[in-house]
């Protein structure tokens, strides 16, 4: 027997202390988003094993759906599981729940009118989860809203917190140093892009007006939950997204740190340096003033011994060009650890200069203990769009392994600013394509790569950071192929898990790609220069552009920086098996165009194939990747599973959600007939 364990996690087959990153998830519980503090995505339980896998079964279903006004299919929730009760949000308005985590029943669930700040949001879907913190024995779920307030609640009964800022609600659009102003403006459709902006309301205005910042500085709102550190609540934020965008002026990101008792906002990060502070040399020629974004719009870890939250930072304003903030924009697409109770920088590394590939830091990054050529490292892994894993020193920033700038190719968009390097990581190698050569084009037959080429004439192919080009550019290309594409590599909704016991990170990854075009022009936007969006080119023959894997799943020994083995996501879609091209032809499994959902726990690797998936929960044995068990799911998973033990038994919870199928939570659990006869591992 280990010494000091206590029986029960024995018989559940925990054989070692949880590591200090798991320090705030005791008991089989799921307390953060990422599980636990560090974000391993990792569960100790193994009463779900090898043996019996296999037989797992969904043992209720919660109708996620049921909230908001149409339908919500976009649910990339992740629920929290503590004192008994499993939590989430659900519906374009956010609504809080909590569940009974054996039987699905609805406890109780909260939501709040917030009026136009709500129908002019620019986030206004169900986010990605909620913060859950324990005060003296009471716990409370933390929410931000889409018009950017943050309640706290009662776990056991949904009320707002009594002391918590104004009677359990804190308005974020305070303490940001911008005036509020009364809104105005009418109800219309989602306002993605800015097309439901609200308008400065004149003239005799009602006392009880809906007041936010003045929409000239643009539009602030939150698609992550905030993190509970040490008693502080860490709070992020996002602005409108940067695929399209109509403006200029957009409102800088920053972080909050705000007390957990009584929502006081103790300090604030810019995440665009004003005068004085570091990084801001940065940005030339005055472009802090009006660059904007720059949001950390992910979701963040922390190292509650330390003191440290780490916080992945997105990008400037616009993602395909940067002309109008030149410089190498700090914190753009950088870690950055802050002390969580005074909000200082302690260190930071920018993994991409001035951005101009829509690369933002999509994930938070994984925390674990590793042993590398003999010494003790508390580590932290980034994983990227761009299909790397940065690994840092946690607590000095220091690269595990070597990090070298290395020259990349200069843009001739006019006006556009090219930093000349950017850091490319040694070790561990990439995971996943980077940049395209006609190598890559599908090959099964000389006829189909002989389309390919054709297809791909007239675009511009190079080395990853190769520059987006213009539609009407004088070589006569129309713009560029990029990969990874807009939605990496690595991105929110697949990122990685760890475990802790040997340092093995699990990655999720597709190979996509995206054809950028660059245009002037006045009438969409009074930026110089937008993109005509991220979409794809069509293969040959209703086929993929490039050879497979399509998504893959790749495990890497973090004590060496070594791949250990690499899978596809799924199996071969059916249009490819079944297409008349490749009829006779022996076909790879090429797994699923998509970014898989991961779950590591004790025993296995868990996995769903992600939107555009199948209905498939995977298990696979997380030494060798070879596949134990696959389970029949309602839809597609929409977001990683999370695992716990309630009332003895072991289970998992996922998001699901398709275009044609509304949101659901689902559990599986193993039979009760069959735990009895194999026993609890």
């Amino acid at each position: 027997m280990t010494r000091g364990m206590p029986l029960f996690l024995l018989a559940l087959g925990w054989t070692s202390w949880p590591s200090p990153a798991r320090a705030q998830a005791p008991d089989g519980e799921w307390r953060f988003w990422g599980g636990d503090a560090g974000s391993t995505r990792y569960s100790p339980l193994a009463a779900i094993n090898r043996e019996n896998a296999g037989s797992l079964e969904v043992v209720w279903r919660w109708k996620a759906a049921n909230f908001g006004l149409e339908p919500e299919t976009y649910y990339r929730a992740t629920p929290l599981y503590a004192d008994g009760l499993l939590f989430t949000v659900a519906g374009e308005r956010r609504a809080v729940a909590a569940i009974d985590p054996a039987t699905g029943e609805t406890i109780w669930t909260w939501r709040m009118d917030e009026g136009l700040r709500w129908e002019k949001a620019p986030r206004r879907f169900s986010g990605r989860g909620l913060a859950y913190w324990t005060d003296d024995g009471k716990g409370r779920v933390i929410v931000v809203t889409p018009g950017y307030y943050m309640a706290a609640l009662d776990a056991r009964t949904g009320r707002p917190v009594d002391g918590f800022g104004d009677h359990g609600v804190v308005d974020l659009m305070t303490g940001l140093g911008y005036d509020l102003v009364p809104w105005t403006g009418a109800p219309g459709p989602l306002a993605t892009n800015g097309d439901n902006a609200p308008t400065r309301a004149t003239g005799a205005v009602p006392a009880n007006a809906t007041r936010g910042i003045d929409p000239a500085q643009g539009q602030v709102g939150s698609s992550s939950p905030p993190i509970v550190v040490n008693g502080v609540i860490v709070v992020g934020s996002s602005a409108l997204q940067g695929y399209y965008p109509k403006r200029l002026q957009n409102i800088p990101g920053t972080i909050r740190g705000f007390d957990a008792r009584t929502g006081r906002q103790l300090w604030v990060f810019h995440l665009v340096p004003p005068p004085g502070e570091l990084g801001h040399e940065t940005w030339l020629d005055d472009s802090w003033k009006v660059a904007g974004k720059n949001d950390a719009w992910a979701p963040f870890s922390a190292d509650p011994e330390a003191g440290l939250v780490y916080v992945p930072v997105g990008h400037p304003h616009n993602d395909w060009y940067g002309g109008h903030r030149p410089g190498d924009n700090l914190f753009s697409e950088s870690v950055l650890a802050l002390d969580v109770k005074t909000g200082r920088r302690r260190w930071h590394f920018q993994m991409i200069h001035h951005d101009i590939w829509d690369l933002d830091t999509p994930t938070a990054p994984n925390l674990v203990d590793l042993t590398v050529n003999g010494r003790r490292i508390k580590a932290i892994a980034q994983t990227t769009k761009q299909a790397w894993a940065y690994v840092f020193d946690r607590l000095t920033g220091e690269p595990v392994w070597p990090i070298e700038e290395r020259p990349v190719p200069k843009s001739d968009t006019p006006g556009e600013w090219t930093a000349p390097t950017q850091p490319f990581p040694t070790r561990p190698a990439a995971y996943d394509r980077q940049g395209i050569t006609v190598d890559d084009l599908i090959d099964f037959t000389p006829e189909l790569r002989a389309e390919a080429l054709e297809i791909v004439r007239g675009w511009r192919l190079g080395p990853l950071y190769t520059p987006v080009s213009r539609l009407d550019a004088p070589d006569g290309t129309r713009g560029t192929i990029q990969i990874p594409g807009a939605n990496g590599g690595t991105n929110i909704m697949g990122g990685a898990a760890v475990d802790p016991e040997t340092g093995i990170l699990y990655v999720a990854s597709q190979s996509g790609h995206s054809r950028i075009s660059l245009e002037s022009n006045p009438e969409r936007s009074d930026m110089r220069y937008v993109s005509q969006g991220p979409g794809g080119l069509r293969g040959p023959r209703g086929l993929p552009l490039l050879k497979p894997p399509y998504g893959r799943i790749t495990a890497i020994d973090l004590n060496t920086g070594a791949h250990v083995f690499q899978v596809p996501n799924g199996d071969t879609p059916d249009n490819i098996k079944s297409n008349p091209a490749l009829q006779g032809i022996a076909i790879p499994r090429t797994g699923k165009t998509g970014h898989a959902n991961l779950l590591v726990t004790k025993s296995l690797l868990f996995y769903g194939e992600g939107r555009g998936g199948d209905a498939v929960l995977h298990a696979v044995d997380k030494r060798t990747g070879e596949e134990v068990a696959t389970v029949t799911l309602p839809a597609p998973t929409n977001a990683s599973p999370i695992s716990f033990l309630h009332g003895g038994r072991q289970y998992i919870v996922v998001a699901i959600a398709q275009a044609d199928f509304p949101a659901e939570l689902v559990a599986l659990a193993v039979p009760v007939e069959t735990r009895a006869g194999e026993g609890e591992r």
